[in-house]
């Protein structure tokens, strides 16, 4: 029998799964509120790339197609 198999390999799985479960749990208890601002945070780093996109593309004359 191997050391790598089906069976270890699931149990591996699911032991790091519930790792990051309960590190994540842990992290929000300690900075209560993060979640939301991390959201907005994200939205707008994504509205502001966008918009940096759609303008260095109109820079250089549109579409190619």
């Amino acid at each position: 029998m191997g050391i790598v198999n089906r069976r270890n390999a699931v149990v591996g799985w699911l032991v790091l799964k519930a790792g990051k479960r309960a590190a994540r749990k842990k992290a929000q208890n300690v900075v209560p509120g993060a979640g939301r601002r991390g959201a907005a945070a994200g939205a707008v780093a994504a509205l502001g790339g966008l918009l940096l996109f759609r303008r260095k593309k109109k820079a250089r004359g549109g579409d190619a197609a």
